[in-house]
């Protein structure tokens, strides 16, 4: 059955970002070109170079390909260069290595004019070719990065790593994507959902690519940029539920042991548990903080789009507000460091209950921290918000 394309609407560029590819780039630039020549669209092919010195670019421009060089190094930065020079409403982007169906793009650009603005090859639909993906990312990581994904962001997306995708190049140009290396494919995956774009995915096929060099997949250090992506973009879950967390155990120890030791389960809970939980209180409110800090920060400067509850928070958590706040909480520690002197100076500078004093010492801490780190985060709030 063929697949009919409005071209008189549309247009078309495929994007191939290239380091040292002179192998396997002719092969991937024909496959392209049998693709355009089924769809009968107007179209162009971009090969992003990035330095390479093996003879990738006269390949490139013998067969016909627009090259454009881009000097900053990175998988994400080459990508960003091929598509800003990209001049069709519709680009498709794909690595030079020949490890995907660059012949078979139809049914990506049918997603495009059904109205998707993101359309994404799922290879463990698609199947995977033996040997063509390492069994730590097959099993491992990408399972586990595409998991953390979903659930962080609600996003039906089963391979948030495929190289091969297809989008509409103005939704894709409004989301300011900037990461250079690897981790692109998860920015462009994870904003495209906060900015509430159309997304879906299509079964594609990932063959043993045709290099007889390493890849520039780096297992570990990539693995690891895309999990800080996705920890960064979101807040809640690197701030906002470790610090309820925290708060919670320490606010739960401290009442528990307020009075004095408490048994359970044949342990004993004493003043050394109400110190621990006043250290964990502590760090769950300044976690809270950084929760509230990070996403006031990543709205106003573009990594998150802004909600209806930052907006909330930012009209209540005011630099006057804060600052009142913080200083309610120094004034609880001054007060009850004056009981504690109060009550010393009452027993004519005897000894004091070493577990009242260690408790009443441990809240005048606590109150005071507390009270200096909301002023100061308030400051820092107005700082960014200016």
């Amino acid at each position: 059955m063929t697949t009919e394309f409005n071209s008189e609407v549309s247009s078309l560029s495929i994007v191939i970002p290239c380091l040292n590819e002179a192998e396997t780039l002719a092969t991937v630039i024909k496959k392209c070109f049998l693709s355009t020549s089924k769809m009968d669209m107007p179209s162009e092919i971009i090969v992003a170079d990035n330095g390479s010195s093996d003879g990738s670019k006269p390949i490139a421009l013998a067969l016909g390909c627009k090259v454009i060089d881009v000097s900053q190094k990175g998988y994400g930065a080459a990508l960003i260069g091929g598509i800003s020079a990209a001049s069709g409403k519709y680009v498709v982007m794909g690595d030079a290595d020949d490890s995907y169906s660059m012949d078979e793009l139809e049914g990506f650009i049918k997603k495009l004019e059904e109205g998707f603005d993101l359309v994404i090859g799922n290879r463990f639909v698609g199947g995977i070719e033996q040997d063509a993906m390492p069994w730590l990312h097959k099993w491992i990581g990408n399972p586990i990065l595409s998991y953390l994904g979903r659930k962080f962001f609600k996003i039906k997306i089963g391979d948030f790593h495929c190289g091969l995708r297809a989008f509409n190049r103005t939704s894709i140009l409004s989301l300011g994507l900037n990461s250079q290396g690897m981790e692109f494919a998860s920015e462009m995956v994870v904003k495209a959902a906060l900015n509430n774009l159309k997304i879906t995915e299509i079964p594609t096929r990932l063959s043993k690519d045709g290099r007889s060099g390493k890849p520039h997949l780096r297992t570990w250090r990539d693995g690891w940029r895309h999990l800080i992506f996705l920890l960064a973009a979101s807040p809640r879950w690197l701030f906002l539920y470790p610090g309820l967390f925290l708060m919670l155990t320490g606010i739960i120890g401290a009442l528990i042991t307020t009075r004095g030791e408490v048994i359970f389960l044949g342990l004993g809970f004493s003043q050394n548990t109400f110190l621990i939980s006043l250290a964990l209180l502590m760090a769950g409110a300044q976690t809270l903080l950084l929760s509230i800090l990070a996403r006031i920060f990543s709205s106003h400067h573009g990594f998150l789009p802004r909600s209806r509850n930052i907006a909330l928070v930012e009209r209540l958590f005011t630099l006057e507000r804060g600052i009142a706040l913080g200083l309610l909480f120094v004034g609880i520690s001054f007060f009850c460091l004056f009981y504690l002197i109060h009550d010393w100076t009452g027993d004519n500078f005897e000894s004091l209950s070493t577990g009242l004093s260690l408790r009443i010492a441990g809240l005048i801490i606590l109150s005071l921290t507390l009270g200096i780190q909301i002023v100061y985060a308030s400051f820092f709030a107005s700082l960014i918000q200016v």
